[in-house]
């Protein structure tokens, strides 16, 4: 049975605390947050002053996902706006062993990110050091796109390194999850899943976050 993590990239800005209120009665895990910087995406979304706001009201863990550049410059800020996950790019990270070191010393837990063309293989040396892998199933920068389909050998491809490695962390995919797609990411491997449109623009996203929670596999 998958973790699941609403992205509050989907959520109503205008009513954030009942989007986050929402998400404490429901059957998830985590609220993801999503921050954009407009450089490392070409979207922008939110800084420390959202996180701290959904902290405020939050009674799951923030997985705080970091598509900005020099993230490194800004752990601690985010740390104290309440991120419980720290996840940063491999493509941001010039020093990326020193970043999820620093993460950790901080109190959280580290996470690191690959995007679409990323090869798992180069997650290889620090495979020890992450508590999650977070796979992008679209390219990163804006909410609603299409999944893609090699995510599927790519979560498969991380499963073998992992058991490889002798090391535990939990599979995060991010993008385009759905009911249609969701069993075939579990069956694969996903421990973790994130969805922010299709939970948010349902009817009933409590709801749809039971039935991303229940997916049954092949």
């Amino acid at each position: 049975m998958p973790l699941i993590a609403p992205s509050i990239l989907a959520a109503d800005f205008a009513n954030l605390q009942r989007d986050v209120e929402m998400i404490n009665h429901s059957a998830a895990e985590y609220i993801h947050v999503d921050v954009m910087d407009g450089r490392f995406v070409p979207n922008i979304s939110f800084g420390m002053p959202v996180c701290a706001a959904v902290k405020r009201h939050a009674q799951k863990p923030l997985d705080v996902h970091l598509m900005i550049v020099e993230p490194e410059r800004y752990l601690e800020d985010f740390r104290k706006a309440g991120a419980d996950i720290i996840t940063v790019h491999i493509e941001a990270c010039p020093n990326l062993h020193r970043t999820l070191q620093h993460i950790k010393e901080l109190g959280a837990q580290a996470s690191v990110a690959i995007n679409p063309h990323t090869p798992v293989a180069s997650l290889s040396e620090i495979l020890g050091e992450v508590s999650q892998v977070l796979i992008m199933s679209v390219n990163p920068g804006f909410g609603g796109q299409s999944f893609i389909e090699n995510t599927y050998r790519k979560v498969r491809e991380l499963v073998e390194l992992r058991a490889d490695a002798g090391v535990n962390f939990d599979i995060e995919v991010d993008g385009g999850v759905n009911l249609d797609n969701a069993p075939l990411l579990v069956d694969a491997g996903v421990d973790v899943l994130v969805a922010g449109s299709f939970v948010f623009k349902s009817n009933d996203p409590v709801a749809t976050i039971q039935a991303l929670k229940g997916v049954e596999t092949d």
